[in-house]
């Protein structure tokens, strides 16, 4: 698209690469896999990615400002994969998805990375009792390699359903281009970040990932932390609404 670029700010060998794809979504489920893989694997900033339609802010992190889009990857080793993660603190509106997909497909290509994987949030009805939850998922993938990847791998295939977004249109880029993107849909919580969603993605990644070991316990761990957050405000709420009620009856007398 035009107007969407990518800038190198370090050069480094990516043949052979996976690719994460971070850009928010439901639950915010690929934001955190991409903050946690960026964190746990020490990766590197190698570039950004600008446009004139994105937003005009700059984050500013341990007295260092960044670009709203960002390119982390780690260097080649021998005992592990290569991981190149593109990380966004902001939700593209639906104008810009199809170019960024293409740009981040484009360079992925130039680069010669070869696969491309998007963790997704899955809409799940929120009345299950949250420490109980099964997170299930599932997976599709734009090429034969890529669907036998999943199938291997034990991973229950997305028959039938949307997926919207920079991954939805990945997925259709892969596809028209013969490139291997997976897209993995844990099954999150629309209202708030989904942490036990997102480690759930974290350990099917790490099966995909032959030689990189992906320890998920502190985002249960951190699961638990906002889940307690949320039923102190809900219960808050709830407190707040009761005195006023007694006191209805009485004004009609």
């Amino acid at each position: 698209m035009e107007g969407i670029q990518i800038y190198e700010l370090k050069r480094m060998d990516l043949r052979g690469a996976t690719v994460i794809d971070g850009f928010p979504s439901v639950g915010l489920v690929s934001s955190i896999v991409a903050n946690y893989l960026i964190n746990a694997l020490n990766l590197t900033q190698i570039g950004i990615m600008d446009s004139v339609y994105f937003p005009t802010v700059a984050l500013v992190r341990d007295g260092q400002p960044m670009n709203p889009v960002r390119i982390y990857a780690g260097p080649k080793m021998d005992d592990r994969d290569q991981i190149v993660v593109f990380i966004s603190e902001f939700q593209p509106p639906p104008n810009l998805i199809k170019g960024i997909a293409a740009t981040v497909l484009d360079w992925a290509q130039d680069a010669r990375c070869n696969l491309l994987v998007c963790p997704e949030g899955l809409i799940v009805d929120a009345r299950e009792d949250e420490a109980e939850r099964q997170v299930e998922v599932y997976g599709i993938g734009s090429t034969d390699k890529t669907m036998d990847m999943i199938r291997k791998n034990n991973i229950t295939v997305f028959e039938e359903g949307v997926i919207t977004g920079v991954a939805g249109v990945l997925l259709n880029e892969g596809r028209k281009r013969d490139f291997d993107v997976i897209t993995l849909l844990s099954e999150a919580h629309p209202d708030y970040p989904d942490a036990r969603a997102a480690a759930r993605a974290i350990e099917v990644i790490d099966k995909l990932l032959l030689h990189t070991e992906l320890d998920a316990r502190p985002l249960y761990e951190e699961a638990e932390r906002i889940e307690q957050q949320l039923k102190n405000i809900h219960h808050q709420t709830e407190v707040a609404k009761k005195p006023s009620e007694p006191a209805r009856p009485s004004m009609y007398g």
